[in-house]
């Protein structure tokens, strides 16, 4: 896949060969999640678009049709995505990226579980879901009307680029911050930044726009890079502290004028939260099966679960506890504020406990969340992960927000901050270990 987006579309053999270029990485040769016992590409899909395509093939359901928009709108409410959760980006980093430019950006919407990108005029729309068991699978909706509406599950193409070793091997998503020069193309000697919650504003968000506002700090947004020959440079203060992207580009044919500065931050954080969940379904899965393998050479038990495959399992855990509660965010050192209301509705959802705490509440003043432990612990993919290693989790946070675990790396958790995630998960999480909840 190309750089800097949430990658949601099949890869053409000409932008795996840019991406190639561009990243210097390449593809496995042999993905261990095609074969036993993941077997990605063979398997069903279960998840909302799958349904929605089964509903669509065989009547049941469809969608309508929007003469501005095409299926856009109907598949964003049949998801229950939000308009407000849209971003912005214009680097040519796209299967469709003809029709992407500084003056026509294309545009990303994403809850929980979904990604949907399009672009203007674009032939499909591109779809990307966290199935439980599979991790990122892939769609394609086209955008000519027709009285049947037709997704298309995308495998072989999208895994060139969506299974890299960017994503470690497995089905996931990637986003990056590059040096856009005046038509959208990256400028690839001056390299590019891949982009987690604990990159640097300063890296952050080449080839995208933002609006919103965010004091001194600065980013790579909104701006093209000016090209010499001996430099590749860009005007952060240039881009900084801009709400109204109007006066960048016609925003009307978009279903908001907004690129909002918190929905990325949030993207950021999802988009490899997703990865690790998928990492720690198809590691455990594949540390199982290894396990299995060598028992039956050694003539042992079956399901004894051996300490070789349990050191897997945890490390594989204690990555995504990390991630989870933030550990190496990089730090806000002044309030920031989106511009499309995407904060009040994403802190809304809850679920909130008996004191009206949530997970889903933003700081945005000193760090991102002010409980920083992800909301994604309440989706589908978390609960179904593989008991070993979601036990591993569990023991490992449990230990973590009780104090039982002394690191340095768990500075940013206060006695206070763990005591109220603790108590925001013992009243809003279902199937917490007994070993949680408060002696009596």
């Amino acid at each position: 896949m190309k750089a800097n987006t949430i990658y949601l579309r099949p890869a053409a053999i000409l932008g795996c060969l840019a991406i190639a270029h561009l990243l210097g990485s390449t593809t496995f040769a042999s993905d261990r999640f095609e074969d036993d016992p993941i077997l990605y590409s063979q398997s069903k899909a279960s998840n909302a678009v799958s349904r929605l395509q089964h509903q669509l093939q065989t009547g049941e359901t469809t969608l309508a049709y929007d003469k501005n928009s095409g299926y856009l709108p109907a598949l964003l409410d049949f998801l229950d995505i939000s308009p407000s959760s849209q971003v912005l980006v214009f680097s040519k980093t796209s299967l469709q990226n003809r029709y992407i430019s500084p003056q026509t950006p294309r545009a990303i919407y994403f809850n929980d579980d979904h990604y949907i990108g399009t672009v203007q005029h674009g032939d499909v729309l591109e779809i990307s879901v966290s199935d439980p068991q599979l991790g990122a699978v892939f769609y394609t909706l086209g955008q000519h009307e027709r009285a049947a509406p037709r997704l298309t599950r995308q495998t072989d193409n999208c895994l060139q680029c969506h299974a890299s070793g960017l994503t470690r091997g497995t089905p996931g998503h990637i986003v990056r911050s590059v040096f856009p020069d005046a038509e959208g193309f990256p400028v690839l000697r001056a390299g590019t930044h891949r982009t987690f919650q604990s990159s640097p504003l300063k890296e952050r968000w080449g080839g995208w726009y933002v609006s919103g506002t965010h004091g001194n700090q600065r980013h790579m947004g909104n701006v093209i890079a000016s090209e010499t020959e001996q430099n590749v440079e860009i005007d952060r203060s240039k881009g900084a502290n801009i709400k109204d992207l109007s006066t960048l580009f016609n925003t009307r044919p978009y279903l908001t004028p907004h690129s909002d500065i918190v929905a990325l931050m949030l993207l950021e954080h999802q988009a490899q939260m997703h990865n690790l969940i998928t990492r720690a379904n198809h590691g455990t899965q594949l540390a199982l099966y290894d396990m299995d393998v060598i028992n039956t050479l050694l003539k042992r038990p079956e399901d004894v679960l051996t300490p070789s495959a349990q050191r897997r399992i945890d490390s594989i855990a204690y990555k995504l506890v990390d991630h989870m509660l933030f550990v190496n965010e990089e730090p806000i050192t002044e309030l920031i504020t989106g511009t499309s209301g995407f904060t009040e509705e994403f802190s809304r959802k809850g679920p909130h406990d008996s004191a009206g705490r949530s997970l889903r509440e933003l700081d945005l003043e000193s760090r991102l969340f002010k409980y920083p432990c992800s909301y994604l612990i309440y989706s589908d993919s978390f609960d179904a992960l593989p008991e070993p290693v979601l036990e591993s989790i569990y023991r490992r946070l449990y230990d973590i927000l009780t104090g039982k675990v002394s690191d340095d790396a768990y500075l940013n958790l206060s006695n206070g901050t763990c005591k109220n995630i603790l108590t925001i998960l013992r009243e809003t999480k279902p199937n917490l270990p007994d070993y949680w909840m408060p002696k009596k």
